[in-house]
């Protein structure tokens, strides 16, 4: 008898750094859209959801009180492992990067490695990197390791033998795919990284504009999980605009059990990350 196949973890992604409210006007950017996009994704079946915050005008924005409040409330409201981007904006300097993580978060994004972003540049250089995770693990924070390009991949395992492991002991991965100056949104791309991965890794795949399905489907043929929303793409299909992030969650909710693998429980998604928990002690 073959294998059961293990069930999709689901992350959205439903804000970013790059977009602006008056061209989406669906993207949620303040604390009371986040929290209504983090319900709403949570039912159609998403286990994590990566947060960026925006400011009173709707600007990215690294403030410290906007993310502590900000985790508190999507926590408050939903059960979804709560995830800040150490990322940001592309302008934003390294000390408040790191300090995303004093917000103590269930988990956060870590890039291993520095990408052409379009005309900008996306930089983690390797003592960043180093900094971010040593801070990761003194505060207990699951880090996903974000790899845009096969050299990402070579500093993670690099990272992992100088470091040790992440706190949790687990090794979890999100192939960022499409962005231009990274590796392509294609099926090869998903293959060729996710082989050179570490093999008790476990890991998603994103795949940005066009490439959301291409990369999706890939994914899930071979054995990764799935992350959606509209920091990452703005287009359901050719001239429709994505309506919200629930309807993207919905939809990989759809392929995940197609292809029988049905999305996680946020339990299951909490034990595979093996998170902390910071849920003031009351399982939901």
């Amino acid at each position: 008898m073959a294998p059961v196949a293990a069930p999709t973890l689901l992350t959205v992604a439903p804000t970013g750094a790059e977009t602006d409210k008056s061209d989406a006007p669906a993207l949620p950017v303040t604390r009371d859209e986040l929290v209504a996009t983090a319900t709403a994704c949570e039912r159609a079946g998403a286990g994590v959801i990566h947060i960026h915050v925006r400011d009173a005008q709707a600007q990215p924005s690294l403030d410290p009180g906007t993310l502590a409040e900000t985790v508190a409330a999507v926590r408050e409201a939903t059960d979804l492992v709560v995830q800040l981007s150490t990322g940001g904006a592309v302008t934003d300097a390294y000390d408040a990067r790191i300090a995303v993580l004093d917000a103590l978060p269930d988990s956060c994004s870590l890039t291993c490695g520095s990408v052409n972003f379009g005309s900008d540049v996306f930089l983690n250089p390797w003592g960043f990197m180093v900094e971010l995770y040593r801070r990761t693990q003194e505060l207990e924070v699951v880090p996903e390791f974000e790899l845009f390009d096969v050299g990402h991949v070579a500093a993670l395992t690099k990272l992992l033998e100088k470091e040790g492991l992440p706190y949790g002991g687990r090794i979890h991965c999100d192939l960022v795919l499409g962005v231009p100056g990274g590796a392509p949104g294609t099926a090869e791309s998903v293959v060729t990284m996710a082989r050179m991965l570490p093999p008790e890794a476990s890991w998603s795949a994103t795949g940005v504009g066009r490439s959301t399905l291409p990369v999706a489907l890939a994914a899930l043929s071979a054995g990764g999980h799935l992350r959606v929303g509209m920091e990452d793409t703005l287009s359901f299909s050719p001239g429709v605009p994505v309506r919200d992030n629930a309807e993207l969650v919905q939809r990989a909710a759809s392929l995940a059990t197609l292809a029988q693998r049905p999305p996680m429980s946020t339990t299951e998604a909490r034990a595979l990350l093996n998170v902390k928990d910071r849920r003031n002690g009351v399982p939901r």
